[in-house]
């Protein structure tokens, strides 16, 4: 697959506090961390394979996830040829995992080991040949901080929260999750940026949960799935209904997007449903569900009728921020589509 990313080095690391002055840990705040922070994250470079991988003498492009898990602990995931949505073919995965002493961490699993130190990986294979060093890259979004175009209704851009029931604004102008818009719409295209919290101590549905419910109804699931399998309770699924092509989940406190084209589902005047709602969602520039015909809501969504109702940023208790959330409403003659309404 294409890379759609632009890769930078992380040259210098936020200020830490220690693991053990909080537990669990939880931070919605880059500049508060602990100590396992720094070895999280995505490492991306060249290695030389050992003669049994390969009987090739070329250079092969990998990618490595390293996911914090809390008190120095630590999973991580390799990838061949590159990273998820950046080379990486879907077939070749090994799963690796360790502990961190002092500033080094040392994982090792399925014939590999890494020692991470400095923002920098080496690689070896289990008869312990040196495959290749690469550092810690931070990958970021095409579409992140994406400007409205001219026919964009903008919700928010961080100034209020006007545009939204139960809306919430941080002091740096991010807005909280568990805001309800206002507005309703029928067929559009919508464009949010959300950071996940660093949660290293929770595991599955507690760690970092939110969601994107379209009308009310259907469900693109926000949860920090950084080196998980992408299935369909995670980021980028249509709630245990369809998982997404790729699992494109950045680390916690990454700025992410969701560019996401939704058209309604067709009713009669007696509500017989005559045509499925459809769905296209890009997870950091990356079509992770082109569009799919969505049979049924998800969840608790409210149940399917003509009525669109609002789009919710689901509260499930955890610090997820969002920003720069603008629609194009791609049925602006319809009179419905401008209702402000409260969810009861």
């Amino acid at each position: 697959m294409r890379s759609v990313f632009y890769p930078a080095i992380l040259l210098a690391a936020p200020a830490l506090l220690s693991a053990q002055d909080a537990a669990p840990f939880v931070s919605a705040d880059p500049a508060v961390l602990d100590d396992d922070f720094p070895f999280q994250g995505e490492y991306a470079g060249l290695i030389l394979p050992d003669e049994d991988d390969c009987q090739c003498n070329s250079f092969r492009r990998v990618g490595l996830q390293v996911v914090a898990l809390g008190g120095g602990s630590f999973d991580a995931v390799y990838y061949d040829f590159g990273l998820p949505g950046a080379g990486w073919n879907g077939a070749e995965r090994r799963r690796l995992s360790g502990q961190r002493d002092g500033d080094t961490a040392n994982l090792s699993g399925d014939g590999l080991t890494a020692q991470i130190h400095g923002n920098h990986v080496v690689l070896k294979s289990e008869r312990g040949h040196t495959l290749g060093g690469f550092p810690r890259v931070v990958r970021k979004s095409p579409t992140l901080g994406k400007r409205p175009p001219s026919n964009a209704i903008v919700l928010f851009d961080g100034t209020n929260a006007d545009e939204f029931y139960n809306g919430k604004v941080t002091d740096g102008g991010l807005l909280m999750e568990g805001a309800d818009f206002k507005r309703m719409f029928t067929d559009f295209t919508l464009h949010l940026e959300f950071r996940l919290p660093y949660m290293p101590s929770a595991r599955g549905q507690k760690r970092a949960n939110s969601g994107v419910y379209l009308q009310s109804r259907y469900e693109v699931q926000v949860l920090d799935s950084f080196g998980l399998d992408g299935k369909f309770n995670e980021c980028g699924a249509l709630y245990r209904y369809q998982p997404p092509n790729v699992n494109m989940c950045l680390p916690p406190l990454q700025w992410q997007t969701y560019d996401i084209t939704f058209l309604s589902p067709r009713f009669k005047a007696e509500d017989e449903k005559v045509r499925n709602a459809r769905l296209t969602v890009r997870h950091n520039g990356v079509l992770v569900h082109n569009c799919f015909d969505v049979e049924r809501k998800t969840g608790a969504g409210r149940p399917e009728s003509a009525d669109p109702y609002p789009i919710r940023l689901q509260n499930h208790s955890d610090p997820v921020r969002f920003r720069n959330i603008w629609v194009i409403d791609h049925a602006p003659t319809r009179s419905d589509n401008s209702r402000r309404v409260a969810l009861k």
